[in-house]
């Protein structure tokens, strides 16, 4: 198969040496990343149809998780779906041209969903806080503005520095140790002195965490602070319910990104940043819907309403043969 890959690929194409490493769990783990990819496809796709087609949940915080289930899809499908065909067909190389388009997609969703679940946090703060200002703080055109700026900000970290990122000369090997094209894994094959533009990436990649993980910080101390005065228990309840959902999901999604871009590269190794990536690039955008679907009376409700709609609709479709 190796002699195959190398008859066939181009000087340019990059290799992956990717997970399936091990021939006597590769099966195992592409039938459960295929799961995972598939549950996440569904469960997002689900989120969507409900925010959409349900009333209640016509509300600002679910418009923007709609949007986040939307980012989480095309976020795994940059990845994923390459993945498992490659294993299919027993090759693992990409184009110079595929790894450039698959970095800057990957750097553009993941700094749109860095910076939308960040101002999702401004929105829990708007509900709780100043609840009577929020049909005006938080209105259709605020709504769209903070879209708007999460795939501002994704877009420009992808168009500053995909470019750079991909004119480095690369080593005769091109052997990425990692299952996609992310910059760390990219770079540590360049045949040129990165360290000015490491420091510059660090610097940026910092600041596209840092800003967002500022705004969820001081926006949750305020929350605290606002529902330990609450009189109502279910209240307090109700608050927390909502908050605590998107607060795990900030610490799954940002906790492994400040691994991978925050700790000091001898702290790294191979095999923990394909960990650390797979959790923030695979798991979360299958955890993500799920959270917010368990944890959430309003998405369960709508989808209890769905199912009795589709289960009317067949009764009616019975009756009339």
């Amino acid at each position: 198969m190796g002699s195959m890959e190398g008859h066939n690929s181009s000087s340019t194409d990059f290799t992956f040496l990717g997970l399936f490493t091990r021939e006597e769990t590769s099966g195992l783990l592409f039938a459960t990343i295929s799961i995972i990819f598939l549950t996440a496809l569904m469960a997002n796709g689900m989120m969507i149809f409900l925010i959409y087609t349900d009333s209640y949940l016509h509300t600002p915080m679910y418009f923007l998780l709609s949007h986040l289930s939307f980012i989480d899809m095309l976020y795994i499908s940059t990845i994923v779906p390459k993945m498992l065909v490659d294993y299919l067909r027993g090759q693992r190389t990409i184009s110079f041209m595929g790894c450039t388009a698959q970095h800057f997609l990957y750097l553009t969703l993941v700094g749109a969903e860095f910076f939308l679940l960040g101002l999702m946090a401004y929105d829990r703060y708007v509900a709780i806080c100043h609840p009577l200002r929020y049909p005006v703080l938080m209105s259709r055109r605020v709504c769209w503005m903070i879209i708007a700026g999460s795939w501002f900000g994704g877009s420009l970290d992808g168009f500053l520095l995909t470019p750079i990122t991909m004119s480095f000369p690369f080593c005769s090997s091109r052997e990425i140790r990692h299952f996609f094209c992310e910059a760390p894994a990219v770079l540590s094959l360049a045949c040129a002195d990165i360290a000015l533009y490491e420091t510059v990436m660090y610097v940026c990649c910092v600041l596209m965490l840092l800003i967002p993980f500022s705004v969820v910080i001081a926006s949750y101390a305020r929350i605290l602070t606002t529902v330990h005065r609450m009189s109502s228990v279910e209240g307090r309840k109700k608050a927390f319910a909502t908050c605590s959902s998107h607060m795990l999901v900030v610490t799954l999604f940002y906790g492994a990104a400040m691994y991978t871009y925050m700790l000091p590269h001898s702290y790294h190794t191979p095999s923990q940043d394909k960990v650390f990536s797979v959790f923030y690039t695979i798991l979360t955008p299958m955890l993500n819907p799920l959270i917010y679907s368990l944890r959430n009376k309003d998405v369960t409700g709508a989808l209890r309403r769905a199912l009795g709609r589709l289960r009317f609709s067949q009764r009616v479709s019975g009756e009339a043969f």
